[in-house]
């Protein structure tokens, strides 16, 4: 595995090797899940998980992935770690003096900058406003395992600019793959992200007005909630704005054929996705939200084991062309 970087806080200037070895020591990790030969890779090892925002996968995935490598969390709300009590150079280095690990997910972006600009232990972006880099990992690391060619998928993005859609955006940029983007107006993501990622990949990164333009042929169909969490009092005029952007059947005959759909969960059902299409047979939600314990193990294990460890053990069988190599 190449070096590690110090954090993950986004994809952006991430090294596509080192991703790629990051899903091979994910299907190490999970090979062995569960039978004697699985690693203690983090014995003696513990993770800070602060959540400032409520959690299923990200909680369960980091806590279960800990305990399964052989270290330990500590979990810290806003009671501990919360706006205004402490300074985050404190905060920082406190934990750093403790624990191993700062699993964070939380509002402010900038909080989390700021944790590991002072952090002399790795931290890792479980969600912010702006991005959510682990998410979309796994989203690829599934992919990664379905044998698609990362480089050259085609991917259609509906609904919201936010969080998940940013770290579509750096991910694209990062392997290449055509990223359509199909927002309503005034509801696009970061200019400045958008913008930078349509130059570096020479406009395979765009934005389609007609969510049917958008989907038509296409790879993936991936969609996220349209109000995310602290923006409740706005769903009411949301599902207006976001009228004709929900994916439904009709919506998702128009993609290839072995397309298939994507969402990061909790779903609004009947909002962003009707039942047919998420329970349908296009459907790998929850394979996704399972990778989230593969790939995030293997993730700690790069950014807080020892470095022998964080190499992977073994490489996937299948051709290396459809890693995106």
């Amino acid at each position: 595995m190449k070096e590690s970087p110090k954090h993950l806080i986004d994809l952006t200037g991430v090294d596509k090797q080192w991703v790629l070895d990051l899903f091979a020591q994910a299907d190490a990790l999970r090979e062995v899940r569960g039978t004697l030969k699985a690693p203690k890779l983090l014995a003696s090892k513990t993770a800070a998980l602060v959540f400032h925002k409520p959690s299923l996968r990200t909680r369960v995935s980091f806590t279960v992935g800990m305990h399964e490598l052989g270290g330990d969390v500590v979990d810290l709300g806003s009671a501990e770690v919360g706006h205004g009590r402490e300074s985050v150079p404190d905060v920082a280095h406190v934990l750093s003096g403790m624990v191993d690990l700062i699993v964070i997910r939380t509002f402010s972006h900038r909080l989390v900058q700021q944790l590991a600009k002072h952090a002399t232990i790795p931290v890792i972006n479980a969600l912010t406003d702006h991005s959510h880099p682990c998410q979309i990992l796994a989203d690829l690391y599934t992919l990664w395992r379905m044998g698609r060619t990362l480089d050259t998928l085609t991917v259609t993005w509906i609904g919201d600019g936010n969080n998940v859609l940013h770290s579509w955006i750096e991910a694209a940029t990062l392997f290449g793959f055509e990223l359509r983007v199909a927002v309503p107006d005034g509801f696009e993501p970061d200019a400045g992200l958008f913008l930078a990622a349509e130059q570096a990949t020479s406009g395979r990164v765009h934005r389609v007005r007609d969510p049917n333009e958008a989907v038509r042929g296409t790879d993936v169909v991936y969609t996220d909630t349209w109000t995310s969490m602290g923006m409740e009092d706005e769903a009411e005029w949301r599902r207006i704005a976001f009228a004709g952007f929900r994916v439904d059947e009709r919506l998702m005959g128009l993609a290839a054929p072995d397309a298939v759909f994507m969402h990061c969960l909790p779903a609004h059902r009947g909002e962003e996705v009707t039942d047919a299409v998420i329970d349908g047979p296009q459907s790998i939600v929850i394979e996704e939200a399972e990778n989230r314990l593969h790939l995030q193990k293997a993730l700690m294990v790069a950014l807080a084991g020892h470095p022998e460890s964080a190499k992977p053990r073994r490489t996937r069988a299948a051709n290396p062309e459809a890693a995106g190599v």
